[in-house]
C-alpha cells in the first residue's frame, strides 16, 4: 500500500516538472516604460497581415487581443 502511494507522488512530481519544463520562457526585452514599441507583423482576422510601422504618425494605435475568444471577426 505505501509503495502504490509513493508511486502516485513520483509520478505526479515527475509529470509536473515535464509540464513545468515544457513551458516557453518569456522573451527578454529591454523595452523600459514611454520606450516606443519595436516594430511587429500581426496576421488579422480579415487575412491581411499588419505591420506596426503602417500606423506610423497615425494619433494612436491600440492592439487589442482577446485570448480563446473564438470569435469569426
Amino acid at each position: 500500500m505505501y509503495t502504490r502511494w509513493l508511486m502516485s507522488v513520483l509520478l505526479l512530481v515527475v509529470l509536473s516538472v515535464v509540464a513545468l519544463a515544457q513551458q516557453p520562457t518569456p522573451p527578454k526585452t529591454h523595452l523600459k516604460v514611454g520606450d516606443p514599441a519595436p516594430d511587429f507583423t500581426l496576421h488579422a482576422t480579415d487575412g491581411k497581415t499588419y505591420k506596426l510601422s503602417d500606423f506610423k504618425g497615425k494619433k494612436n494605435v491600440v492592439l487589442a487581443i482577446y485570448v480563446l475568444a473564438f470569435t469569426g471577426g
